[in-house]
């Protein structure tokens, strides 16, 4: 007597002559049958993406209509498993729409990429060390340099932009954000400003870059900066002063100003 078939590999049959039969028949009925029966994965897949600011219903959404791509796209005549095409199609929509729709302020695509991939890096080293990983431990877990993590921190904020509405005291006469931003010419001015500054530091080296980030913009004291960067204070000083040093050589160049020759 022959062993009667288990539950389990009854349903992976089936599933594979649904997939068979949708692709040689293109029928509505069948692809809704295998969209309904590959659910759980796309939405086990939306759920690695909760972590972002988008909403969870977006996410499933896009999860969803990936998963109907990758049923119209298969071809079980290739002999490979339906789920190595839908992982990596679910997986790649998600990513790009994190990338094309959640970010508020034009933000180049690897910092993007590198910034989602850092959420998850920083996880995993805290269920691992039982604390904050360091910038070294992330750039080793990442595969990159300090540097690069630091910038990826920092663009990461424009992530999730702070409210103007926002009020910056507890007290109700305290006002809000919105009422330190200038307006008028003054405005025009500092915005002049600030893509002068980012056009001059993005000339400049990586760390040299980063220190200045950190000490400026992100208020660090230098001892703090060599803490993230593994470097002594001294260090830092040093590196302040040639950045600044060399913003300074940049600036008299595009002014046309001749850059004084080191005695």
């Amino acid at each position: 007597m022959a062993p009667t078939a288990r539950p389990h590999d009854r349903r992976g049959l089936e599933t594979k002559l649904l997939l068979a039969r949708h692709a040689r028949d293109r029928s509505p009925q069948d692809r809704e049958r295998l969209a309904a029966r590959y659910e759980p994965l796309a939405r086990s897949l939306a759920m690695r993406f909760i972590h972002t600011s988008e909403p969870f219903d977006d996410l499933l959404q896009v999860a969803r209509l990936a998963l109907l791509k990758a049923i119209d796209r298969f071809d079980p005549e290739r002999g490979t498993a339906f789920t190595s095409l839908a992982v990596p199609t679910i997986t790649g929509e998600l990513r790009r729409h994190l990338r094309d729709h959640s970010w508020p302020i034009h933000v180049p695509r690897e910092l993007q990429e590198l910034t989602q991939r850092l959420g998850v890096a920083t996880a995993k080293l805290v269920s691992r060390l039982g604390r904050q990983p360091t910038t070294a431990e992330l750039a080793d877990e990442l595969g990159t340099d300090m540097e690069t993590v630091l910038e990826a921190r920092s663009v990461a904020r424009a992530h999730s932009p702070d409210s103007l509405d926002r009020p910056l005291t507890d007290e109700d006469e305290g006002g809000v954000v919105g009422d330190l931003v200038p307006s008028g010419r003054d405005a025009i001015g500092e915005a002049e400003n600030r893509a002068v500054a980012q056009r001059y530091l993005a000339r400049l080296p990586h760390r040299n870059r980063a220190v200045l980030l950190l000490r400026y913009h992100e208020d660090l004291k230098q001892r703090e900066i060599g803490e993230l960067l593994g470097i002594s204070q001294m260090h830092v000083s040093r590196l302040i002063r040639q950045s600044l040093d060399m913003l300074r050589g940049i600036a008299a160049e595009e002014d046309g100003v001749p850059r004084p020759v080191p005695g």
